[in-house]
Parts: C-alpha cells; structure tokens; sequence
C-alpha cells in the first residue's frame, strides 16, 4: 500500500513537471510567432498589395491637390481589376503641399517633417510615427543641393510596426521611376538614377557633395529589421 501511493506521488510530481514544461513551451511558441508577425506584417502586406496592383496593372497620377478628377474614359477596362473590386486608376494628392512625398510606382504618399536630427533617436523616432524625415543640414527642393529623406527606421526589430511604413517598397524602384516631392505649395519631379545597400555606419552619404539637385532615400533593409540601409538615389528633372 505505502508502495502503490509512493508511485501515485511520483506520477503526479511528473505529470505537473511534463504540464509545466509544455505550458512554458506554448508560451514560447506563441510568443514567437507574435513577434514574427508584428516585425513582418506590414512588409508582406505591403508586397502583396504590390503584387496584386502590378497583377491587374493599375495605376496612379499625381495630382497637385485633391480636387483631381479622374476621366471615365482613361480608366482601362480590366476583369480582374473588377472582380477583385480595385481602382484601376487612382490619384495621389500631397498629403501636405506644405512638405510632402508622392512615390506614384509603389502608391506611397506621406508628410514630410523637415529639419529632423538623424543622430538623435528619440527625436527622429517620434518623427518617423507621423511621416518621412528630412534629415537636418540638407538642401530643401528647388535649393539645388542634396536632399536626404528617410523612413521606416526602428530602435528594435520588435518595434518595427510603430512608424510609418511608406519607405517599405522602396527596393521595387527602378531607373527612371518617378518620386515627387511637394514643397511650399510647388512640385518638384526627380528621376532615379541609382541604389545601393549599405551598412549603417556608412554615413558619407548623408553629407556628400553635388552640382546639381539631388535626392536620396534612406530606409532599413531588409524590411523589418536594422540591419542594412536601402538607399535610392535620384536627381531633379529638368522643367
């Protein structure tokens, strides 16, 4: 009898120690495939609404204000457009003809929020929840210098979904695609020319030298981490 009820405490001590660990386990797991999904889930809604956009090949316009409208007779006809019940066309106006950004290939537009310190965290971060940053000490469009904007940067991974995610498609433009940029009630066209990934300790190119307008974008690579910068470069287009 003392026997029988030794082995009863013996199964029940491990039957708690087995629970315990599968508990601690689920929890793990679950814990991680949460922070999987914050860290990731704005790049891959982003990636898909691309991708569908591409798909049924809809397009935007930039328009200088809101009051644009779109004639019938543009619209393409496009069945997969319909059943999916997207715009085949649609207009992009500034945000804030004040200072503001259009991307019309990947269907971004944002405020822009000029003079922002790049080498202080706390001031660039809670800029970055509200729009683009202009990174202080460089040019303003029509100024003729170099302009430095940038997105879509985090102090941690897991924080990632906190600050705007207008810079996540950045790695879809091309050379020639075209970025505008809205300043003190004027439009200014720029034309990319370039890109490149770099480290985030490569600095120099936020402080280099140009004869003529020149615009870059900044925003981290891959999407949802910090590990690199995605840089796009683009000059003005000639009037």
């Amino acid at each position: 009898m003392i026997r029988l009820n030794h082995l009863k405490h013996i199964k029940t001590k491990d039957y708690r120690r087995v629970l315990f660990l599968r508990t601690v386990g689920n929890f793990l797991l679950f814990s991680s495939l949460f922070m999987i999904g914050k860290t990731f889930y704005q790049p891959v809604r982003e990636e898909a609404r691309f991708f569908i956009e591409r798909l049924v090949q809809k397009k935007y316009l930039v328009a200088e204000n809101e009051t644009y409208k779109i004639s019938t007779a543009y619209q393409p006809a496009n069945q997969l457009a319909k059943v999916l019940n997207i715009k085949p066309v649609e207009v992009l106006a500034p945000v804030d003809a004040e200072y503001s950004i259009i991307i019309p290939k990947i269907g971004a537009k944002a405020k822009i929020l000029a003079n922002i310190d790049s080498a202080r965290a706390p001031i660039y971060l809670e800029a970055l929840k509200k729009g683009v940053a202009h990174a202080a000490g460089t040019a303003f469009p029509g100024e003729g210098g170099h302009i430095y904007l940038f997105a879509h940067s985090t102090d941690y991974f897991w924080n990632v979904g906190s600050y705007n995610a207008i810079f996540y498609l950045l790695t879809k433009l091309e050379r020639s695609d075209e970025i505008d940029l809205f300043y003190q009630g004027k439009r200014y066209t720029y034309k990319v020319i370039d890109r490149t990934i770099v480290d985030p300790a490569q600095v120099e190119y936020l402080t280099r030298k140009t004869n003529k307008e020149f615009l870059t974008l900044q925003t981290c690579w891959p999407p949802g981490t910090t590990l690199k910068r995605l840089l796009v470069f683009a000059v003005r287009k000639a009037e």
